[in-house]
């Protein structure tokens, strides 16, 4: 399928501003199962410059420079992207034996997950409900990896906050309640205390009534002989054709899709108006 996508930003300052660099994620992040078709960033007042880079964890980044004093700052962004069917779950496990957990990730790849992992501290209470999780499961990967996606989805209640940075995955685990970011936060948290390296994931979601007009947070897992895969905690599924990333990390800081600060001698109020409209045209 084809989908359409535009994002629309709109800020509003109560006083003239300096606007620093911004960052945008805006633009789709390629694989194997997306082509991005054409892609139109458009930003108003005309930025004196716009850099175009890969950053750190290779997603698409732009940054804007902007000279001018402004009163409003508005980003349109609007893409569309061929979606193939996919499986997300048809692949062999290499060695064989991670298909069961705890596993040591192989070579090359160990060096670069156990660093991460290492720097984890993972508390008791989601060291214990992984733990549980991973019984359920008989110990099995992929089952300890849905059991957990289906756990979140059913035993926690949604709230949809907009705005601010993802709760802690203890803070998650004890309210059971919680946005798309934070369910996201709890599941990477959760998989780490199994030895299995989770990353942040930013986009858009088609099809679904509770999403699909905002920007929404899922989960990729790094499984040998898989690759980065996909889960949604809040949706209860694996990633299927109908998600779209803007931008992966490690870290759930900074991935807004605009990122950036201003400048003023005097107290300014800001205010954010945003809008996402996702359609198939084919």
């Amino acid at each position: 399928m084809i989908l359409e996508v535009e994002h629309q930003l709109s800020y509003s300052y109560s006083d003239y501003v300096g606007l620093n660099p911004h960052y945008f994620y805006l633009s789709p992040k390629p694989n194997p199962y997306q082509y991005l078709v054409k892609h139109n960033l458009s930003i108003l007042p005309k930025p004196d410059l716009i850099n175009k880079n890969i950053d750190q964890e290779g997603n698409i980044q732009h940054i804007c420079f902007m000279n001018l004093q402004v009163r409003t700052f508005e980003v349109n962004s609007k893409f569309t992207i061929q979606s193939d069917d996919f499986k997300g779950l048809n692949f062999v496990f290499f060695p064989f034996e991670t298909a069961k957990i705890p596993f040591k990730y192989p070579n090359r790849m160990a060096i670069y997950v156990d660093l991460i992992l290492s720097t984890k501290k993972i508390s008791t209470e989601i060291q214990a409900y992984g733990n549980r999780i991973a019984q359920r499961a008989n110990y099995n990967t992929i089952d300890f990896l849905m059991e957990l996606t289906s756990d979140i989805h059913r035993g926690f209640g949604y709230i949809s906050r907009e705005r601010g940075n993802a709760l802690s995955a203890e803070e998650t685990l004890v309210s059971k309640s919680g946005s798309c970011r934070d369910f996201s936060v709890l599941m990477i948290e959760v998989c780490a205390s199994q030895g299995i390296l989770g990353r942040f994931v930013s986009g858009y979601l088609y099809g679904s009534d509770l999403h699909q007009h905002e920007l929404h947070a899922w989960v990729e897992v790094l499984l040998p002989g898989g690759g980065w895969r996909g889960f949604d905690p809040t949706e209860g599924k694996v990633v299927d054709k109908n998600y779209i990333a803007l931008a992966s990390s490690i870290e759930s800081l900074g991935l807004n899709p605009v990122r950036g600060t201003f400048r003023s001698n005097n107290h300014v109020e800001s205010t954010l108006i945003t809008e996402v409209l996702i359609k198939e045209i084919s």
